[in-house]
């Protein structure tokens, strides 16, 4: 399997594949796999595990916000943890 990497796509285009690819509740990235596929009369090959996706985009941005504050403190390492 390979990669590509497209460069200077122009706002508008940009905009709506992001737009598509939310309404489809998918990545950009699969969105674009897709889209590529089926404008070549290809079947979609690929497809990743979507074990988790029920709980993507669940949460509001305050609940996220909220989160994250209560985590700030497990983003530091605190070196008396580590002696011996």
């Amino acid at each position: 399997m390979s990669s590509i990497t497209i460069h200077t796509i122009e706002k508008g285009l940009d905009q709506r594949l992001t737009e598509e690819a939310r309404r489809n509740k998918k990545s950009k990235n699969m969105f674009v796999k897709e889209l590529l596929a089926h404008s070549l009369g290809m079947p979609v090959e690929g497809r990743y595990a979507d074990d988790y996706r029920e709980f993507c985009g669940i949460w509001t941005s305050a609940e996220r916000e909220s989160f994250e504050s209560f985590q700030k403190d497990n983003a530091q390492v605190d070196a008396g943890d580590w002696r011996a």
